[in-house]
């Protein structure tokens, strides 16, 4: 018998003083059976990295043809394309065909620098591709934070993620590998 998604209740404060923007989003996020606590954790961290009225989780992990965040314009057009993990050189090439702009998300440690090693000469020509990656350890204490009915704060300031939960908090710096153009 499949295994359903678990469901968990976020209440994501953002102070993104980078981009002036102050909201707090009301997500109700569902974790695929295979998502582990970090890999969801990553999730809500790109989210408040790219918050945005439009912006919104998708399928994910279920589907191939989706990313795991998008944002839609008011008319349709995909402008914004966010994927987690470690996607294949030909996800990358048909995400910079469609959307408008591409984050890729990476974690894992070497497994990630591995990636970007053997797929970053085939990215570059991608202008609307940008690649950020975020450490082992930083991810694993995020996702230590899970938990079905959480209260975020996250503020960014300077390129630097301040995300608390509680008492709790964790200090995220994502290294840029890939700004769009370069």
């Amino acid at each position: 018998m499949a295994q359903n998604a678990t469901v968990y209740k976020v209440e994501l404060s953002v102070s993104d003083m980078d981009r002036h923007y102050y909201e707090t989003h009301k997500l109700t996020v569902a974790k695929h059976p295979s998502e582990t606590d970090e890999r969801l954790m990553v999730r809500i961290l790109a989210f408040a990295l790219n918050a945005h009225e439009q912006l919104e989780m998708t399928r994910g992990l279920s589907t191939d043809d989706e990313p795991d965040i998008w944002r839609k314009s008011l008319s349709g057009e995909l402008e914004l394309w966010v994927a987690l993990g470690l996607p294949s050189e030909k996800i990358v090439r048909q995400s910079c065909g469609k959307a408008d702009k591409v984050i890729v998300y990476t974690y894992g440690g070497k497994t990630a620098e591995m990636w970007w090693e053997k797929i970053k000469n085939g990215t570059a020509r991608f202008d609307n591709l940008y690649v950020s990656n975020l450490s082992e350890q930083e991810t694993g204490d995020l996702g230590r934070l899970a938990n079905r009915a959480m209260k975020l704060q996250i503020n960014i300031q300077d390129g630097e993620v301040m995300v608390s939960v509680g008492d709790n908090i964790v200090y995220v710096t994502p290294a840029k590998w890939k700004d769009a153009g370069r």
